[in-house]
């Protein structure tokens, strides 16, 4: 036992017990804490002098402490008092001594804390999403039960469960990257050294962690909760909203039907490679050819196969580092990066030649080419759309040319790139004004009698004068400007020809149908209206179709062919030996006249054995067999004149004739061949025309 001078100064109170267990020392403090002096206390039993240590655990520990000799250190709440005190007790060879403290403040501060933190934790407990709160050190004090619902994923990542007591960057640093750490910590020193009462500042961030199910993606949101820098801090997962976000972003820029680059996605890549001073860039523009047969024929869930089949294709063929896209219903790009010209005319013609092999599509064999512009970007080009454009107009060449072709940019492509925009914009802004229309005279062989004319379509270009049909219709028919025009036409020639009818000169009014507007069955519709508007009798109207209109789905030619042939308007077929059709099929069409193509006589000229026209006579009396008049075009000399004649043919027409001219030119150019007799054959060999 220590002296006790040595304990009589200590604040604690101190008493030695012995161990009947009567105080035989107490100090001051002590006397202070029973309100005792220190002669009542000692000599007396503890139990004697405080009956209400009895059966408490004051009384439990000592006399453990008195069996088995073992210090012990425990809080006693004095009930009668109500205050909480630590007691330290240990044994010596004659009793114990015991310090006593009173802690009642520290423990009901401590108690308050602790149940201010059992609240947090309830409040955390009620949230959603995994919330830790730490204390100002960085520690984590509490986690909820959304914190711990995760243990199993984090255990799985091969990382140790984060709780409490733990450093809350160091463990979440687990799975983040340095620089998302790096961001985190920051926010959260920055929340903690705001001024006193910040209470209104939240620090947040995203950031992607893996864990043992896949990426997911949180939203940290930081909240001061007192000025000690104790934060709370939640973990909304947003993977759902991410996910949606990138697929949306992926949708916007890939195609549905194929998976592949867009438009606006294929833009951003050619950008992206034009920016490369040291890479050439090379763009090539795929047209499908004969596409839409298969979408007519087969439908469009053969069709929608065929694309993506086609696309896969593409992209199995192309080099590691390229790109392949889809602009739109049949077309294609590829984007080569580090490629000159001869690297991008054999990737060219490498992916031409892998359309040799058909396609496979809902069970069918489809088979299919493509027509194929290539472009390169010169030094210095940074404009996507230009590459683009450039390989839009060399992929339209190709077209032009014919199926199956691959064809090199040249700045002349871009010129008439150039062009057919303007004849686009020209056509949608009210272009039909300037339209004229010349006649060709189409005369019988026999007697040179004037039987007709063929209405040829031109426009007075403000700028280029009088242009031709090839320089317009095309990019008419692309536009969809082709069938309004077409309607157009038929309005104004049989208005003129009944307007010359109603002056005595009666002539068979012959009109190019196009095949967009054949297949787009509004014909026999518009035919009917222009005869009615104008007033000119059925059988004074002649549609002339190109073969290859009507021979591509014939089913459907032969029922717009009857009803147009049975109100009385004659059909012809036009430009005969041009397209890829047999005379056989022509024949089983409800059609009156066959209009061979001057390309034709020209080649029966050549072949014909002493100038007899025998090739070009077979094919007039299988005509002729079958009831149909013929109608050579192109006679331009006196040999074709009497080629054709020997030949059996009906009717002509040409330069040798007569030249297209306005309407108001054939009145006179009539009267001219009757008043040298009626024979314009003859008039025009004896160049009495001219």
């Amino acid at each position: 036992m220590a002296p006790p001078d040595l304990l009589a100064s200590v604040p604690d109170a101190v008493c030695h017990l012995d161990r009947e267990w009567r105080f035989t020392w107490v100090n001051t403090a002590l006397e202070e804490l029973l309100a005792r002096p220190a002669h009542a206390l000692l000599g007396r039993t503890a139990l004697a002098c405080v009956p209400d240590l009895r059966g408490s655990e004051f009384e439990d520990q000592l006399r453990g402490l008195m069996t088995d000799g073992r210090p012990r250190v425990f809080e006693y709440l004095h009930r009668p008092r109500d205050r909480w005190f630590e007691v330290r007790a240990s044994a010596d060879a004659t009793g114990l001594v015991a310090f006593i403290r009173d802690v009642d403040s520290r423990h009901r501060e401590q108690a308050a804390q602790a149940h201010a933190l059992r609240q947090t934790a309830a409040v955390l407990d009620a949230l959603p999403s995994p919330t830790v709160l730490l204390d100002g050190g960085g520690r984590i004090r509490s986690v909820n039960r959304g914190w711990s619902a995760n243990d199993d994923l984090v255990r799985a990542a091969g990382w140790q469960v984060a709780g409490t007591g733990d450093d809350y960057l160091a463990q979440i640093a687990q799975g983040l990257p340095p620089s998302d750490l790096a961001r985190i910590a920051e926010g959260l020193t920055e929340l903690r050294a705001a001024p006193p009462g910040s209470y209104d500042r939240v620090f947040a961030c995203d950031y992607a962690q893996q864990l043992a199910d896949g990426d997911s993606w949180w939203r940290l949101q930081a909240a001061r909760v007192d000025d000690s820098g104790q934060l709370v801090v939640t973990h909304t997962d947003i993977s759902e909203r991410v996910r949606d976000q990138h697929r949306l972003a992926w949708q916007a820029s890939h195609d549905d039907l194929t998976g592949l680059p867009n438009r606006a996605r294929l833009l951003e890549l050619i950008e992206q490679a034009l920016a490369d001073d040291d890479d050439r860039t090379a763009l090539l523009f795929l047209d499908l050819d004969g596409f839409k047969t298969v979408n007519d024929s087969l439908g469009h869930e053969v069709g929608d196969e065929l694309l993506r089949r086609v696309g896969a294709r593409l992209a199995g063929q192309v080099r590691p580092g390229d790109a392949v896209g889809r602009l739109g219903g049949d077309q294609f790009v590829v984007l080569a990066r580090s490629c000159d010209t001869p690297e991008a005319a054999s990737l060219a013609f490498r992916l031409q030649r892998s359309f040799a092999r058909p396609f496979t599509a809902a069970g069918l064999t489809v088979p299919v080419s493509a027509s194929i512009g290539v472009a390169v970007a010169p030094p210095g080009l940074r404009h996507a759309h230009q590459l683009l454009s450039d390989a839009d107009a060399a992929g339209y060449a190709a077209k032009a040319a014919g199926r199956d072709r691959v064809h090199l940019f040249s700045p002349g492509l871009r010129d008439a790139a150039r062009w057919r925009m303007d004849v686009a914009n020209r056509l949608r802004d009210g272009a039909q004004d300037q339209f004229v229309v010349h006649y060709q005279p189409v005369v019988r062989l026999d007697t040179g009698e004037v039987e007709g004319v063929e209405a040829l379509l031109r426009w007075q270009h403000p700028e280029r004068g009088l242009l031709g049909p090839d320089a317009f219709l095309s990019v008419a028919e692309e536009t969809g400007q082709l069938i309004p025009i077409t309607r157009w036409l038929l309005h104004e020639t049989t208005r003129q020809a009944a307007e010359w009818a109603e002056q005595g000169l009666a002539l068979r009014m012959a009109v190019n149908i196009s095949a967009r507007h054949f297949s787009a069955e509004t014909l026999v519709r518009d035919v009917r209206a222009a005869l009615r508007d104008s007033g000119l009798a059925p059988e004074q109207l002649m549609l002339e179709l190109t073969e290859t209109c009507v021979a591509e789905d014939p089913t459907r030619a032969e029922d717009q062919l009857a009803v147009l042939q049975g109100f009385g308007v004659r059909v012809a077929i036009d430009d005969f030996g041009t397209g890829w059709s047999s005379l056989a099929q022509l024949m089983a069409l409800p059609i009156g006249t066959l209009k061979i193509d001057r390309s034709l006589i020209t080649a029966a000229e050549r072949l014909a054995a002493g100038g007899t026209g025998a090739v070009l006579g077979a094919i007039v009396e299988l005509a002729h067999t079958l009831g149909i008049r013929s109608v050579a075009e192109g006679v331009e000399t006196a040999d074709h004149l009497r080629m054709v004649r020997e030949a059996g043919c009906d009717s002509a027409q040409g330069y040798l004739l007569a030249r297209p001219m306005a309407a108001r030119d054939v009145e006179r150019w009539a009267n001219r061949v009757s008043d040298g007799g009626g024979d314009s054959c003859a008039l025009a060999l004896a160049g009495r025309l001219g």
